[in-house]
């Protein structure tokens, strides 16, 4: 029988190639050469859970009544911590019973939400470049993606003027994302103002994807658009615990906002998953619970190591402004390099993983992505090689 006798969906033959799985295989070809990877390309935070976290999972783990089917909801406790904490950094009040949804990750969440609410052919607006689920979601559910391109002169943000009314008007769901992967912009709060009455004026569902709430640096404090009045008629806000608490394997995150579209959400994961092990909900009350010590010492490795890579990339010939906040570097390519060309040029030559810009859309042609998730020795190590091999932007 041959192997090719059934085709997959639509759905899946529609999505364009995931680099990241190309990027898997050349680093899997690089280590059976023998090259010491310095892998900078996906968002996976080095260094250990917080031993508080640790603990408390290993006490819910040793507690019988954990290990049956959680609620579909969460648990209330962990739902609790939820909205204590986003009364706690941005004065927001929430109700656990109905405005926060704890989820598999955010990537889940996202990518659910856009089955729960796309019909084929709804018309979804979606940044680019932009993190993979933010479109791909939309196309699995088979809606038409409308890219809103973002640019450097623009300071990465979405130019809501530019968006024509006919496509507004048509519009369904914005995604968007700041502090932003991959490009590491912030966006101030008169930006979040705008995009609430823009999103009320044509009826459209916002979507804000706060992953890098809490990586902040030099005073900087991002925005949550459910501070922004109005927010939560016409909106949701996604969060995880996978970078600031080193939690990215634990697969824990939430959703709040509007009740009506969360309950809708909450429809759809009755029917496809059981949610997450009710132990791990308890570590993760820990971990919202704990101090802003850690959070400072957080902030600060972030800090360290974006200065450290800023000026070692700026006596290789780039010149960039410091990021106020995420774990990442969002850099051009050489003039006439692609994205992809760059990055694996980079890999054959030097062992150093970044992730081309096209992986996030069209709109990240010409940049690559490089995530401060490892020490500054090994940092260090990584400029040298470049340096050694003459990578430069000038």
């Amino acid at each position: 029988m041959r192997s090719d006798w059934i085709a997959p969906a639509e759905r899946i033959q529609k999505l364009p190639p995931y680099v990241f799985a190309r990027l898997d295989e050349l680093k899997a070809k690089a280590r059976e050469q023998g090259l010491d990877l310095i892998d900078l390309g996906m968002g996976n935070p080095d260094g250990a859970t917080p031993q508080p976290v640790i603990e408390a999972a290993i006490k819910a783990l040793q507690n019988p009544a954990n290990h049956g089917y959680p609620p579909f909801e969460g648990t209330a406790n962990f739902r609790q911590a939820i909205t204590n904490w986003y009364r706690r950094r941005y004065g927001v009040d929430l109700d656990p019973d109905s405005e926060a949804l704890p989820l598999l990750g955010s990537k889940e969440g996202l990518a659910h939400l856009a089955i729960a609410y796309i019909n084929p052919g709804d018309l979804i607006l979606v940044p680019s470049p932009a993190y993979p689920v933010h479109f791909r979601g939309p196309i699995i559910a088979g809606g038409k993606v409308h890219s809103l391109i973002l640019k450097p002169e623009n300071d990465w943000l979405i130019d809501l003027a530019a968006i024509p009314d006919a496509v507004a008007e048509q519009a369904k769901i914005l995604y968007f994302n700041y502090p932003s992967n991959p490009t590491a912009a912030t966006a101030p709060r008169e930006f979040f103002e705008e995009i609430v009455a823009f999103a009320r004026k044509y009826e459209i569902l916002l979507v804000h994807d706060l992953c890098y709430a809490e990586l902040a640096f030099d005073g900087y404090q991002p925005t949550s658009l459910l501070e922004i009045p109005g927010a939560k008629d016409i909106g949701l806000e996604f969060h995880t615990l996978s970078k600031t608490y080193n939690m990215a394997g634990w697969r824990v995150g939430f959703v709040v906002g509007n009740r009506h579209i969360i309950q809708g959400l909450r429809t759809l994961k009755t029917n496809l998953d059981y949610g997450i092990f009710a132990a791990l909900q308890t570590a993760a009350e820990t971990a919202l619970q704990l101090s802003d010590d850690y959070l400072h010492e957080v902030q600060e490795r972030y800090r360290t190591r974006r200065d450290f890579v800023i000026q070692g990339l700026t006596e290789l010939g780039w010149n960039l402004s410091k990021t106020k906040a995420t774990m990442y570097l969002w850099i051009p390519c050489p003039v006439g390099v692609s994205s992809t060309e760059f990055a694996l040029k980079v890999l054959q030559q030097t062992g150093v993983v970044f992730t081309p810009g096209n992986a996030f859309g069209v709109g990240g042609e010409g940049y690559v992505r490089i995530s401060l998730i490892a020490e500054c020795d090994r940092l260090g190590e990584a400029l040298h090689r470049l340096k050694q091999a003459n990578i430069r932007f000038d």
